[in-house]
């Protein structure tokens, strides 16, 4: 009997600690970054491949596509589309990421198809949903605060 005791005040205890509020709670931070009760929401991951037309550009012309590529990535952010983004160390086929706050795949691939690398071939994209911590749709701002310089 006292084992049984001893179990309900521990199921208790857990279940009263495992719902408790969080004290540092921000209802108004919560809504900007479109956060659930958990803090977190919906993206989609874009796995950035190596494309198969790579080879059929010249130097020039792959640096004008990267540069394409890249202000194609800094409209997105401006524009609360994209959270995150850069390239993988090295040169394998996985070249990058880009993380998109959108809420359907379907969004997600009409903005891969806007990026001028996708578009040439340079670069092919796997897209994945995923849930992950609202608070990453505060990177873009962060991210400003500490790069000294701009890409």
């Amino acid at each position: 009997m006292k084992k049984l005791f001893l179990l309900i005040i521990i199921g208790f205890s857990v279940s009263s600690y495992s719902f408790a509020q969080n004290e540092t709670y921000d209802p108004e931070l919560a809504a900007e970054v479109d956060a659930d009760e958990y803090g977190m929401r919906k993206y989609v991951i874009a796995f950035l491949y190596r494309g198969d037309k790579v080879d059929e550009y010249s130097e020039q012309e792959r640096t004008e596509i990267q540069a394409g590529h890249m202000a194609n990535i800094n409209r997105l952010a401006e524009e609360g589309k994209m959270v995150m983004a850069g390239p993988f160390f090295g040169n394998e086929e996985l070249r990058g990421l880009f993380f998109f706050a959108v809420e359907s795949l379907e969004e997600a691939q009409e903005l891969t198809a806007t990026d001028p690398a996708v578009k040439a071939g340079v670069l092919r994209m796997d897209l994945k949903e995923w849930y992950g911590s609202a608070a990453l749709m505060l990177m873009v701002e962060m991210h400003s605060r500490v790069a000294k310089t701009e890409i």
